[in-house]
């Protein structure tokens, strides 16, 4: 299997993608879908109702070089036409693992930036929780 579906076959497993028209749309509504993607044939009102989810967002949409069936088959479906990673990390690794990904250096870049942010605020709150434990106050505030 292609490296880049052994990353959905993980995101599944780690309950970080929806998988469906219904979920994505639901994430994408909720502002979680981090990057959509969209299988090479799946139909026009498929690709218009995935770039519909994310218009006038900073969510990312996709047109994935895989069938519907080599999706399905990654996760363990028949067929699957959509998809969103919630987690910026997995779809990242995902893009850096498709064939050709300076392709996609625009979603590289967007999604590299994502991370970053994420990973500092993760950064941020182990911090505050470790000086709420030890009794520090935040500087400045004495």
């Amino acid at each position: 299997m292609d490296r880049a579906l052994n990353y959905l076959a993980l995101g599944r497993k780690a309950g970080l993608i929806e998988l469906g028209e219904e979920p994505v749309g639901a994430a994408a509504r909720a502002q979680k879908a981090r990057l959509v993607l969209v299988a090479q044939d799946a139909g026009d009102h498929t690709w218009r109702r995935a770039k519909s989810f994310v218009a006038g967002t900073n969510q990312l949409c996709l047109k994935v070089p895989y069938t519907k069936d080599e999706l399905g088959m990654a996760i363990g479906r028949t067929s699957l036409a959509i998809a969103a990673f919630t987690d910026p990390a997995m779809a990242l690794a995902f893009v850096k693992a498709l064939p050709q990904p300076e392709k996609y250096s625009e979603e590289l870049a967007s999604l590299e930036e994502r991370t970053r942010r994420v990973q500092q605020r993760q950064k941020e709150a182990k911090a505050h929780q470790r000086n709420k434990q030890m009794g520090r106050k935040p500087a400045g505030k004495h």
